[in-house]
C-alpha cells in the first residue's frame, strides 16, 4: 500500500469518526488540509531518502563494474601469458561480481520505481491541497450561513417569535383598555350644580362689568360733543 492510499485511508477515518459525532464541518475542512499537508512532508521525505538511495547505487554500481573490468583485463592479460589456469580464476572472479553488479541494479530499478510513484503521489497531493484550500473559504462561509439560517428556523419553529408577538399584542390591548377606561370617565358625567351655579354668576358678573364699561364710554362720547 503506498504513502498515498494510507493517507486517504486515515482521511477517511476521521472524517468518518467526526461525522459520526456530528462535529463541525470546518473542523473537517482543516483537518483534511492539516492530513495533507503532514502527508507531504512525509512523503517528500520518503522522496529525499530514495534519491539518496540511488545515488549511493549508483557509486556501487560505478565500483563495482569497475572491479569487473579489472577481472576482464586479468583474465585477458593471463591469456596472452599463456596461463589458462590464472584466466579461469580471474573470469571466475568476474563472474561473482556479476552477480553483484545485477543485484546492484536490480535495486537501482527498484528504487527508481519507488521514487516515480512517489512523484505521482506528490502530485496528486499538491493538486488535492491546492483545491482544499481554494474551496476552504467557500465551504466555511457556506457552513456559516447555513448555521445562521438553521437558528433562525429553529427560533421560529420555537414559537418563540410568535410568543413575543402574541405578548405585544396583548400588551397593545391592556393599553387600548386603560385608554379606553379613561375616555369612560368623561363620557355621560354631569357637571356638578355648584359649579354650574358658580358659572352663571360668573357669566352675570361679566355682562354687569361690560354695560357699566358701555355706559362710561357713551358719557365720555358725550362730554365730548357737547365741548
Amino acid at each position: 500500500m503506498g504513502i498515498f492510499s494510507r493517507f486517504t485511508d486515515i482521511v477517511n477515518a476521521n472524517i468518518n469518526a467526526m461525522l459520526e459525532k456530528a462535529e463541525d464541518p470546518e473542523k473537517i475542512v482543516r483537518l483534511m488540509i492539516q492530513e495533507m499537508e503532514d502527508t507531504l512532508v512525509e512523503v517528500r521525505s520518503s522522496a529525499a531518502r530514495a534519491i539518496a538511495d540511488r545515488k549511493e547505487l549508483d557509486r556501487k554500481l560505478k565500483t563495482v563494474a569497475g572491479e569487473r573490468d579489472e577481472w576482464d583485463d586479468k583474465a585477458e592479460l593471463a591469456v596472452r601469458k599463456g596461463r589458462d589456469d590464472l584466466a579461469r580464476a580471474a573470469l571466475a572472479e568476474r563472474e561473482r561480481v556479476e552477480l553483484r553488479v545485477a543485484a546492484l541494479q536490480e535495486q537501482h530499478q527498484q528504487v527508481d520505481e519507488g521514487l516515480a510513484r512517489l512523484k505521482e503521489d506528490i502530485g496528486r497531493l499538491e493538486d488535492k491541497l491546492a483545491d482544499a484550500k481554494a474551496r476552504q473559504k467557500a465551504l466555511v462561509m457556506r457552513h456559516q450561513t447555513a448555521s445562521h439560517r438553521l437558528e433562525v428556523r429553529k427560533a421560529i419553529h420555537e414559537n418563540r417569535i410568535d410568543d413575543a408577538l402574541v405578548r405585544f399584542d396583548q400588551f397593545e390591548r391592556k393599553m387600548e383598555n386603560i385608554e379606553g377606561r379613561v375616555e369612560a370617565y368623561d363620557l355621560g358625567h354631569k357637571k356638578d350644580l355648584r359649579q354650574e351655579l358658580h358659572g352663571l354668576a360668573n357669566e352675570e358678573s361679566i355682562e354687569a362689568a361690560l354695560s357699566d364699561l358701555k355706559q362710561r364710554i357713551d358719557a365720555d362720547d358725550s362730554k365730548g360733543q357737547a365741548s
